[in-house]
């Protein structure tokens, strides 16, 4: 790789060893990352067999992206099968945990955003483009 792909492309690699327990699961942020904005916030997310993550409701909408094995997201007390592959949408305001009941581990993304985050990054592109005039 030349630096000039360096410029072009900033690739973050899995780190399955400095995840963090938090909220029930093993999960890593996207931020901080050095010269990356954008309008939406998001982690890498795995739950271990046996894992049930912390319910919770937020005002952000969220989505999940599934990345390898299966679990249920348990949204509004009805269980829903959520596996590699899969995309989930939950809108602002929906109780919502995963369940892990599985004999594997299940890994998937979790994006999330809100008006305030759009906002930031506007703003944040706005100052970037007026600097480089």
């Amino acid at each position: 790789m030349t630096d000039q792909d360096l410029a072009v492309v900033d690739i973050r690699r899995l780190e399955h060893e400095n995840l963090t327990r938090a909220y029930g699961l093993d999960m890593k942020l996207l931020y901080p990352w050095n010269g990356l904005t954008a309008p939406f916030r998001g982690a890498w997310c795995v739950l271990r067999p046996g894992d049930v993550s912390v319910s919770h409701a937020h005002h952000e909408h969220e989505i999940f992206i599934g990345m390898a094995g299966s679990a249920a997201v348990i949204a509004e007390d009805r269980r829903h099968e959520f596996a590699a592959g899969d995309l989930v949408f939950l809108k602002p305001g929906i109780e919502h945990h995963l369940v892990n009941d599985r004999d594997e581990d299940f890994s998937y993304y979790a994006i999330w955003w809100d008006r305030a985050m759009s906002d930031e990054f506007v703003a944040h592109e706005i100052d970037r483009a007026e600097s480089h005039d």
